[in-house]
């Protein structure tokens, strides 16, 4: 089961629509012009065409398993008493004062650029159930560091 919010969700929604009503016709254009010029057994762009049509489809399909498995979190029974998934995490590492801020996401809605973690990450699972002022002890793979909640919220 994946755990996501309500606009990841619609983001999967809308990626799966994409791939499906553009990408999908694009590649079947691809094949019938690699197949038009002549000889399949020799003809390289054909054999691209339906390389990356069979990628396309297995990437529609992976995003089909994760939209069945998907189950919306209602965000308004969220709590910020204790780190849980789709929290916003003020934390500071103990060693050296550095603080950092990361949301708690599922797999899927995963980017650190926006600071966004995987729950299945060792910094999210090390976080979840602590309350601010706990000191998380995570295993990465440069050693062991201790992280301070210091604020949760939406």
């Amino acid at each position: 089961m994946a755990y996501m919010s309500e606009e990841g969700y619609k983001k999967l929604m809308a990626e799966l629509k994409h791939l499906e009503t553009v990408e999908r016709p694009k590649i079947s254009a691809a094949i019938a012009e690699a197949r038009d010029k002549g000889d399949l057994s020799e003809n390289a762009e054909y054999d691209a065409a339906k390389e990356a049509q069979g990628m396309l489809e297995m990437k529609i399909n992976n995003l089909k398993l994760t939209i069945a498995d998907a189950k919306i979190i209602d965000e308004s029974k969220l709590k910020t008493d204790s780190v849980q998934i789709l929290n916003k995490v003020e934390l500071k590492n103990v060693k050296n004062g550095m603080k950092m801020v990361y949301t708690i996401v599922s797999e899927s809605e995963a980017n650190l650029k926006e600071g966004k973690i995987s729950v299945n990450t060792p910094i999210a699972q090390g976080l979840l159930g602590k309350k601010v002022g706990d000191v998380a002890e995570i295993k990465v793979p440069q050693g062991v560091i201790n992280l301070e909640v210091v604020n949760i919220s939406f």
